[in-house]
C-alpha cells in the first residue's frame, strides 16, 4: 500500500477538490476525520457537482459515507478481490484495533509489489544455485525427511499466518516448487486460522519428504459435530465478530480440501479435531 495518504475533510469545499485531485494525479481521495474514514469522494462526485450547477458545498454533502475497505493485517489477495468485483480503483487501509488510515492500496502498488517480489524470488533462486553445499545437496540416506511443528494461540490474531507464512519460507529455502508451495501454504493458512478462531489453540506439524509434503492440524477444541455437514461449501459456524472480520464464509475446509492429494479428519465433540493432509511432490523436481 501507499501509506502516504492524500486526503480531504468534510469540511474541505468541493471547489477546492479539483486541485487536489489535479495537483496529486489521482482520481479520488478518502474523506478523513482525526484520521478517520467517514466517506469517499471521487472525480465522478466533482463531475456530478459541477454539472447540477449547485453552489459551493462541503465535501460532506457530496460524498459517499458508505465506505468499502481493509485492514492492514489482512492478506493481500481481500484487497485484490474487491477492487477487481467492485470496480473500484482504490481502497482505503484502515487499522484495525483504531480503526484509523494506514495507507491506500490500489490495482498498480499490487502489480508493482509483484514485480518486486518475482525479482527478489528469482535472485535468491539465483543465489541457491550457486552455492555447492545447497541444503540436502550432500546428504546419503535410503529415506530423509525434514520435521517442523507450530503452536498456535488461539484467538491470537496479531501471529495469525505466521506458522504458514514461516512453512512458506521454509519450503522455498529446500527448493519446493511454487505450485506446491502454494497448495500448502494455502491449506495451512486456512488451518491456521481455524485454530485462531475456533478453538483454544492447537499445532501444526509438517512432515517434508523426497516425495510428499504431510501436514497434521491437531486441537482441543470443541470439535465438529458433524464433519459431513461441515465439509459442504457455505457452511458456517462462525459467530458474527468473525464474519465481521471478514471469515467465516464456509469455504476453509473446502479450500484445504481442494489444495491436497490427500485429507482426513477425526473429530469428537467436546474432546478435538486433528486433520491430516498430504500433497504429493515429484521425488525429481518436487512438483506436481
Amino acid at each position: 500500500m501507499s501509506e502516504n495518504v492524500i486526503f480531504v475533510t468534510p469540511n474541505t469545499p468541493m471547489s477546492k477538490l479539483r486541485d487536489v485531485l489535479r495537483d496529486n494525479r489521482i482520481s479520488g481521495t478518502p474523506v478523513l476525520r482525526n484520521k478517520k474514514l467517514v466517506g469517499i469522494i471521487s472525480v465522478e462526485d466533482y463531475i456530478k457537482w459541477l454539472c447540477d450547477n449547485e453552489p459551493d458545498c462541503p465535501i460532506a454533502e457530496r460524498m459517499t459515507e458508505k465506505t468499502i475497505f481493509v485492514y492492514d493485517d489482512e492478506p493481500l489477495i481481500r484487497a485484490f478481490n474487491k477492487l477487481e468485483n467492485l470496480g473500484f480503483g482504490r481502497l482505503p487501509v484502515l487499522k484495525r484495533k483504531t480503526s484509523t488510515i494506514s495507507g491506500i492500496i490500489t490495482k498498480g502498488d499490487i502489480i508493482t509489489g509483484m514485480l518486486k517480489r518475482l525479482d527478489v524470488d528469482y535472485r535468491e533462486h539465483e543465489m541457491h544455485i550457486d552455492r555447492p553445499d545447497y541444503i540436502f545437496d550432500n546428504i546419503t540416506a535410503d529415506k530423509c525427511s525434514l520435521f517442523f511443528e507450530y503452536h498456535i494461540d488461539g484467538g491470537n490474531f496479531n501471529k495469525a499466518g505466521t506458522s504458514a507464512s514461516g512453512l512458506k519460507t521454509t519450503l522455498k529455502l529446500i527448493g519446493v516448487s511454487p505450485k506446491i508451495i502454494r497448495r500448502t501454504t494455502i491449506a495451512t493458512y486456512e488451518a491456521e486460522m481455524n485454530l485462531i478462531f475456533y478453538t483454544d489453540g492447537g499445532n501444526i506439524k509438517a512432515v517434508i519428504k523426497s516425495d510428499s509434503i504431510n501436514v497434521i492440524i491437531s486441537d482441543s477444541g470443541p470439535g465438529i459435530p458433524d464433519v459431513e455437514k461441515a465439509m459442504q461449501p457455505g457452511y458456517s459456524t462462525a459467530p458474527e465478530w468473525v464474519r465481521e472480520l471478514g471469515f467465516g464464509a464456509g469455504m476453509g475446509l473446502n479450500n484445504i480440501k481442494n489444495c491436497t492429494d490427500k485429507m482426513h479428519i477425526k473429530s469428537e465433540p467436546g474432546k478435538g479435531t486433528t486433520i491430516e493432509l498430504e500433497i504429493i511432490m515429484d521425488s525429481k523436481n518436487g512438483t506436481k
